[in-house]
């Protein structure tokens, strides 16, 4: 399991020293790449980013806490700091507390919804209610994030008790990478469910990006 650094993000040109008057992205780990890539893509050179810990996720009772503690920190360097969490389980939690705290965060209850498009995931959730969702941080960390925690690895028989009433396996491509796609398809093998590739690129998550921009 692989977060990106505060060095790493240096090196791609985000500075995180003295940054009045520019724009913090506080962010998932798991969202590191795609925001480095659309600050890339879109010259959005007077936003900086700073991440928590991706395996967050496992806890989301410890996302308001330490979205609290980035933004105290971070606040008197910044005239907007931007959350880029959705709920992502925290049941409205995390909302409450950025109201609390004064700043903005991605709508919607979690990345799969963002990436797709909030009004577009919503049409489809009676649908797909059934499906499993990865991204692309979630193919590469399929092991890390899911295999071993699940304690798949020691006892594949669990695989009926927590996959036994999914039917397919959606992964939401935010590139095209045929390396990625394989082991998407394999993690869909390894769970027993069926299996479809649906490219949604960055979503609301980008085009949120460009309009705090």
């Amino acid at each position: 399991m692989t977060d990106i650094s505060d060095q790493e993000l240096a090196e791609n040109g985000l500075d995180l020293s003295t940054a009045k008057g520019r724009i913090l992205v506080l962010a998932c780990g798991a969202l590191a790449r795609e925001i480095l890539a659309i600050q890339k893509a879109s010259n959005l050179n007077h936003m900086d980013l700073t991440c928590l810990p991706a395996n967050y996720h496992l806890y989301p009772d410890k996302i308001p806490a330490a979205v609290e503690e980035a933004v105290v920190k971070h606040q008197t360097n910044y005239d907007v700091i931007f959350v880029a969490y959705a709920d992502c389980g925290t049941g409205g939690l995390l909302q409450s507390k950025c109201d609390e705290l004064g700043v903005k965060m991605i709508a919607g209850p979690h990345c799969y919804s963002f990436f797709e498009g909030n009004d577009v995931f919503a049409q489809k959730a009676d649908d797909e209610f059934t499906c499993f969702y990865l991204t692309d941080f979630l193919v590469r960390q399929f092991d890390a994030f899911i295999w071993k925690p699940m304690g798949l690895d020691r006892h594949p028989d669990l695989r009926d008790m927590y996959f036994g009433n999914y039917t397919k396996l959606i992964y939401q491509a935010q590139t095209n990478d045929p390396a990625l796609d394989a082991k998407a398809e394999d993690c869909a093998a390894r769970l027993g469910l069926a299996y479809e590739r649906r490219f949604t690129g960055y979503g609301d998550l980008e085009t949120v990006l460009r309009a705090e921009a």
